[in-house]
């Protein structure tokens, strides 16, 4: 036996026309006529595919390219077709509409769908398309049609309780439901008239314009800060600008300060308590975030602003300060306070979690002790973050490597990559200030693609230093979708749950 896969040609109809009246025996015998083939053929050569079995075609995938916002989740058969004259397909499009797909009856034992799906998938990555959208019948509901609706139908068949033999195979293919279609295609008595938007998205899609280094690789740039005494604010801005020019300068996206790196500016408040002198500090707060938002629009890199006190309502907080390039600033508050953080200095915890868009992507932002806390950052993830951020402090060696051991846990199991930047060295006349450890890096996955320690690069411990780092965003897509392990996926929902409450 020979099997090929191969594009369809007009030669092949009367092959076609023989495995079409047996698969369509139920739906009425209605076939495509060999004009219709042939004006398929003329507009998209390349989107008509066929298995021949000993060079006879015994099944076949039809498709068309579309704009997809054009016609939207509710269209019909018709509609999308243009009266199955196609004039709808638009080779400038975003979506291939697969219009038919089917396996001669004779031949099913032989997974010749799947052969069809993963050459349609690869038409897809080829023409840079978005994704796959078809209508998708479901054949076996009309024997569970008076006892259950069709989402009920749908979800069963999901969580394999049912046997559907369309969809069945469609959701083992990587395909989802978009949405329940009504009188999408009329005539379809199996499936009540009802039928499955389904999509398969791809994951290698760089946009129409896009090319893959801005719209999949993403340069970080990390600063281990050395804590040093400053004799007033413009020696600390110039060292701020310092860094900033310098990451900028190798074209980053994104530059990451450490928690509390403007804590040597505490200096001429240590005759004051802890408690009192950190108030004071929050005071400057505003002024350097206004000039750190001055930076990011000026340098074109987006800039995590480490952390830095705040006062809001006679509360104090550490929070951080994401500066787009764009000129847009966004706030996160560190939601755990550390034990030492409320006694020596009052701090509260913030109450607000959520990812940022940037335009590299969704991050996430969580501050030193934070990451010790796997919820958060698995909350992010289910919002779709690609990167966190972790700006952090330690005095100690052992603080700092619980801060790395959970940031690098939190990349394993929440499939993103994570960057951690600490401040190094001492301020002999800073209050609680005494002495920092922190060695700075970027965590990746741990699969195939990733090192093998899943450390995609880091500094030298306690040595002031920047780390520029690319990453590849598309590797993670690829690792959600066929890693050794999908953690993300492979949860077991039905018994356990991370959710907001607030």
């Amino acid at each position: 036996m020979n099997i090929e896969t191969r594009k369809l040609t007009l030669a092949d109809y009367e092959d076609l026309k023989e495995s079409m009246l047996q698969a369509y025996d139920t739906l009425g015998g209605q076939i495509w006529s060999k004009q219709t083939i042939a004006k398929l053929l003329k507009l998209f050569p390349e989107g008509q595919l066929c298995i021949a079995v000993d060079n006879k075609v015994v099944a076949c995938s039809l498709s068309i390219i579309v704009d997809y916002d054009e016609y939207g989740d509710k269209h019909t058969y018709k509609l999308i077709t243009g009266e199955y004259t196609f004039s709808t397909h638009d080779p400038t499009g975003d979506t291939l509409y697969g219009i038919e797909i089917f396996v001669s009856p004779e031949y099913r034992g032989l997974r010749l769908g799947r052969r069809l799906y993963e050459a349609r998938k690869e038409l897809c990555e080829t023409l840079n398309l978005k994704s796959i959208v078809a209508g998708g019948r479901i054949p076996g509901y009309h024997a569970h049609a008076d006892t259950m609706s069709p989402r009920e139908y749908i979800d069963r068949v999901k969580a394999k309780e049912l046997y559907d033999p369309t969809l069945t195979f469609q959701l083992s293919n990587d395909f989802h439901v978009r949405k329940v279609l009504k009188n999408y295609l009329p005539g379809d008595h199996e499936s009540k008239d009802f039928a499955t938007l389904i999509e398969w998205n791809n994951i290698y899609y760089q946009g129409i314009d896009a090319s893959a280094r801005s719209a999949k690789t993403i340069r970080i740039g990390l600063v281990q800060w050395q804590m040093r005494l400053f004799p007033d604010m413009e020696t600390f801005y110039e060292q701020v600008e310092f860094f900033v020019d310098a990451v900028s300068g190798y074209k980053s996206d994104f530059i990451l300060f450490p928690e509390l790196f403007n804590t040597p500016l505490l200096q001429p408040y240590n005759h004051l308590p802890e408690m009192e002198a950190m108030r004071k500090l929050a005071e400057l707060t505003e002024e350097i975030v206004l000039k750190i938002h001055e930076y990011a629009v000026s340098y074109n890199v987006n800039i995590i602003s480490g952390s830095m006190p705040i006062l809001d309502n006679g509360k104090l907080y550490n929070a951080t300060y994401l500066c787009h390039r764009t000129g847009k600033t966004e706030e996160y508050r560190k939601i755990h306070i550390t034990p030492n953080e409320q006694k020596y200095y009052g701090m509260v915890g913030g109450d607000k979690i959520q990812v940022f868009d940037t335009d590299c992507g969704k991050i996430g932002i969580l501050i030193c002790y934070d990451v010790e806390f796997p919820e958060l950052s698995r909350i992010y993830a289910d919002q779709g973050m690609q990167i966190l951020f972790v700006p952090f402090l330690t005095d100690t060696q052992n603080g700092y490597t619980r801060v790395r051991h959970c940031a690098q846990a939190r990349a394993i199991e929440n499939e993103c990559y994570v960057a951690i930047a600490g401040c190094v060295g001492n301020l002999p006349k800073v209050n609680n200030m005494d002495i920092q450890f922190a060695q700075s890096a970027v965590f990746t996955p741990s699969d195939f693609a990733f090192p093998t320690n899943a450390v995609k690069a880091e500094t030298t411990p306690n040595t002031e230093m920047m780390l520029v780092v690319d990453v590849d965003l598309h590797l993670l897509d690829e690792l959600h979708h066929f890693g050794t392990v999908k953690i993300l996926k492979d949860r077991r929902k039905d018994l356990y749950e991370v959710r907001l409450l607030k």
